[in-house]
């Protein structure tokens, strides 16, 4: 892949979609070594992997009255002590793009600047889940009213051990009679999706907001993978955004 210039990337916190308020995103993991060394070493410096670590931050222009907005949704995180996903797409968040997400503890936020400067921002949080090198599985701009079924993605078999990992973004819901949505990972043999089986089911949302779960762990021989849902209340509609890795 060439080199590119970073110009549309996407991030989501929770229920809030940051891309417009947001000019910077850094994504960091790090393997803690642990020295081995001994006297049949030869005289090199051995070293095993033990603890991954992931930390997550991002920065741009401040905004607030909304729960989409990122004073509000970071407030939230933050006195709440609560964990959500947070997922960074390099480029776009179209259906099999490119994806990194985890489930974020928020531990910093920083705000404010000089008199006739535009307000800035700077939040940060460190992963709690394992960091994910994943795909889209949803289009965060691509409104739902009924229960239905996302585009099928050839992500490969869980090895033994290995699980599907989802995050959720519900980022609007419109609607009467308690509009819910229940989204869910399903899988199959193939892309006919003659017999999909339910992987993973996320809690039922009424209000926007993130999950982050998985899939029990593998052998799976399934290969195809979809996020579906569904949804009831009156004349609901629902914006929301996902990713799907295996690790």
């Amino acid at each position: 892949m060439a080199g590119f210039v970073l110009l549309n990337c996407r991030l989501f916190t929770g229920g809030a979609d940051l891309t417009g308020q947001s000019n910077k995103i850094e994504l960091s993991c790090e393997l803690e070594e642990k020295p081995t060394t001994n006297y049949a070493s030869e005289g090199w410096k051995e070293v095993i992997g033990s603890l991954f670590a992931t930390k997550i931050s991002g920065a741009g222009q401040w905004q607030a009255g909304d729960p989409g907005q990122v004073d509000d949704a970071t407030w939230a995180e933050l006195t709440g002590r609560t964990r959500h996903p947070w997922t960074v797409c390099p480029e776009s968040a179209d259906v099999g793009e490119l994806a990194y997400f985890t489930d974020v503890l928020r531990g910093s936020y920083k705000l404010g600047e000089g008199v006739g400067e535009v307000a800035p921002w700077e939040s940060s949080g460190s992963g709690s889940a394992p960091l994910l090198r994943g795909t889209a599985a949803h289009p965060p701009g691509t409104p739902r009213t009924a229960t239905g079924t996302g585009t099928g993605l050839n992500l490969g078999a869980l090895a033994e051990g290995q699980r599907m990992f989802a995050a959720l973004h519900v980022l609007s819901i419109a609607g009467t009679d308690t509009p819910t949505i229940t989204a869910r990972v399903e899988s199959d043999a193939d892309n006919t999706w003659a017999t999909p089986t339910t992987r993973a089911t996320f809690a039922a949302a009424t209000v926007r907001g993130g999950q982050f779960i998985a899939s029990t762990a593998g052998p799976v021989t399934d290969t195809w993978w979809r996020i579906a849902w569904t949804i009831t209340g009156t004349a609901p509609s629902f914006l929301f955004a996902a990713a799907l890795g295996i690790a």
